[in-house]
């Protein structure tokens, strides 16, 4: 080998050397977020009931999800208990910097009334919008019963979150928020179970809860059971999630020591089962036929 090749040679070793070896990538932080997606007709009520089988803080077990916000309850980090209703404002929808405040005013969502207790305020850092929260010691086991009612005026819709309160015999509403929705009703139902409490540990703790009697409300004015959900994930690489059917609705289940037995992807759809009627707070029922 000649002097030339020979330092070529030498320069590439070191080259070569000098390179870091690839880093193993670092553990997921969180459990998988799993959820339940409803295929229903548009419609201007969404009825549903949440059970929570098992939690742990950090814990946001939603139940009615839609196109424009979200409602159910959570567990904070302190282990403190809260239901928790959100509008989203219609820019930002998925941006995970955007700032509360960075929302010019004439597209955040309007704020037009809540109970004096409910804690009302904006977010970011999800999208940003309204948001409102209610002190509310939920139980394992407890079944919890949320309505959203979605009114349409002109480009905008007015949001309204419901939470029964079975002891009172009577409607919670945690807040109404309008938003520019482009004259959109209520669409895109889905639930979830997710673990925001992200500090490694997290993932290996259980979060399940059932979710039942759903029910919409088409803009006809009939009366639609949930009866299909469709399994799905977001990208955390775990397997230790699941979904199914339980009992006379279905279930979500993610963290510890949860064996995942459906593929994402999967329909779950349980038998038409007569129901008992869905009260709302505009006084309607739900009929406890199909």
């Amino acid at each position: 080998m000649n002097a030339t090749r020979l330092s070529l040679h030498v320069l590439l070793l070191s080259a070569f050397a000098s390179v870091a070896p690839a880093q193993a990538p670092s553990p997921p932080r969180a459990a998988r977020s799993v959820h339940l997606r409803w295929p229903a007709p548009k419609a201007d009520l969404f009825y549903l009931e949440l059970t929570v089988e098992q939690s742990t803080p950090g814990s946001y077990f939603m139940a009615c999800g839609f196109n424009h916000g979200y409602f159910g309850i959570q567990e904070l980090a302190n282990g403190n208990k809260v239901v928790l209703f959100s509008v989203w404002d219609p820019v930002n929808p998925h941006d995970l910097t955007a700032k509360a405040d960075q929302t010019p005013a004439e597209q955040r969502t309007e704020v037009l009334g809540s109970e004096p207790d409910v804690k009302v305020s904006r977010f970011g850092g999800e999208g940003t919008g309204g948001k409102s929260m209610w002190s509310y010691p939920w139980t394992i086991g407890e079944t919890c019963r949320f309505c959203v009612r979605g009114v349409v005026e002109g480009e905008k819709t007015t949001f309204t979150g419901y939470f029964f309160l079975p002891a009172e015999n009577r409607w919670k509403q945690l807040a109404t928020f309008r938003t520019i929705t482009g004259g959109k009703p209520l669409a895109g139902f889905y639930s979830f179970v997710e673990d925001f409490r992200r500090d490694g540990k997290s993932p290996g703790e259980v979060r399940r809860a059932r979710f039942g009697n759903g029910w919409v409300r088409t803009l006809d004015g009939d009366w639609v059971s949930l009866q299909r959900a469709k399994f799905t994930a977001d990208q955390t690489p775990l397997d230790n999630m699941d979904g199914g059917i339980a009992g006379e609705g279905f279930y979500l289940a993610t963290g510890g020591e949860t064996k995942n037995q459906a593929p994402l992807g999967s329909v779950f759809q349980r038998q038409p089962i007569p129901l008992p009627p869905a009260p709302s707070p505009t006084g309607d029922k739900a009929p406890s036929g199909k």
